[in-house]
């Protein structure tokens, strides 16, 4: 099994965290707020623990489980507590009006929290794609980008221990059409669905 810390004490930090002590795996929380914290690893259960912000994470995964804006200064305000750890971003950067990006340029949060990444760092975009409440109650596809094989894998083995199931989507470059899918079933489920009991993936098809 897995060894996680969650940065973010909010409603995805909570669906993952259930969903990964369900999965046997060891789950730390982090918080600015350190009563949220320790509040959301009591509320977890299992052996869940909470740690102290900006303290080096027992987790080797980290998610940053946080609003866009705070994914880059949080890591930032980390610095080399992150050293060697898989960083997996879960964010979505729309902007006001949920009809496009926040970032005009061809990046997404992935690709600028790598660059200010700590040396062994390694930096995942994974779960964007997902409504919470399809993750609590489905058992959707996870995309998932990135540059390194073997973080790449190790997430893989995360979320199958979620009882979901990863799909590598290619390199960390390809986080910006992933952060465009979520932005793509938010508009599906604002428009030609009218419901958000779903999510994307991929049917497999032979001649």
């Amino acid at each position: 099994m897995s060894s996680i810390t969650l940065i973010g004490t909010g409603n995805m930090a909570r669906t993952i965290g259930t969903l990964a002590v369900a999965g046997g795996n060891t789950v730390e929380v982090m918080g600015r707020d350190q009563s949220k914290a320790d509040n959301l690893a009591k509320l977890l259960g299992g052996d869940a623990t909470a740690g102290k912000w900006g303290a080096i994470p027992t987790g080797d995964i980290v998610i940053t489980a946080i609003l866009y804006d705070g994914v880059v200064p949080a890591i930032a305000e980390y610095g080399n507590a992150l050293a060697d750890k898989v960083i997996v971003d879960i964010s979505n950067p729309f902007n006001a009006t949920f009809d496009g990006l926040a970032h005009s340029e061809e990046t997404s949060i992935a690709q600028e929290a790598a660059k200010i990444a700590p040396p062994g760092a390694t930096v995942v975009k994974a779960f964007n794609t997902i409504f919470r409440n399809v993750l609590e109650n489905g058992r959707p596809h996870v995309f998932m980008a990135g540059d390194n094989a073997q973080s790449k894998a190790a997430v893989a083995t995360f979320i199958r221990t979620l009882g979901l199931r990863p799909l590598d989507a290619g390199p960390l470059k390809m986080a910006h059409w992933l952060e465009g899918m979520g932005l793509l079933t938010v508009s599906l489920a604002a428009n030609g669905l009218a419901h958000w009991d779903f999510a994307l993936g991929v049917d497999g098809f032979t001649a």
